[in-house]
């Protein structure tokens, strides 16, 4: 059984960066929190904290990315949720026996020093899942 311990983040693709976080500042009067590029993931993230989770506005590093193929594909958007979890490989572990799709077979690096995987559409409701384990949760680690 996997215990979900809160939303850590909802993903949102968007087309040009700078441009939706300012948008995201006029229009709910927030502050981004943290700013970060992840190379594996060909993204680059801000986020916003909202309560104990964040929204994670995503820019593709490329059209050949996850990202950028999501953009072309169905346009800017919800791209996943994302669920802290306590172990990340024991909730890979379990949604494996379930007989769950998963994307990640094993735990990889994310951002804000977390551990992540991620589990296919196609096994939850249509909705794209990141499990995400550790790192610092509603924290600044990097200049917005």
């Amino acid at each position: 059984m996997i215990e979900l311990l809160d939303i850590d983040h909802v993903g949102i693709a968007v087309e040009d960066l700078d441009a939706a976080v300012e948008r995201y500042r006029r229009s709910f009067g927030i502050e981004p929190a943290h700013r970060e590029v992840v190379e594996d993931q060909g993204v680059e993230e801000v986020l916003f904290a909202v309560g104990s989770s964040f929204i994670q506005l995503l820019g593709a590093r490329g059209p050949q990315t996850p990202v950028g193929t999501f953009l072309a594909r169905r346009g800017p958007g919800l791209h996943h949720v994302a669920y802290r979890v306590s172990d990340v490989r024991a909730a890979l572990d379990h949604l494996g026996a379930e007989g769950a799709r998963l994307i990640d077979r094993a735990p990889r690096p994310g951002s804000r020093g977390t551990t992540v995987a991620f589990v296919h559409p196609r096994s939850v409701a249509g909705v794209l899942v990141e499990l995400v384990q550790g790192g610092r949760a509603r924290s600044a680690t990097a200049d917005p």
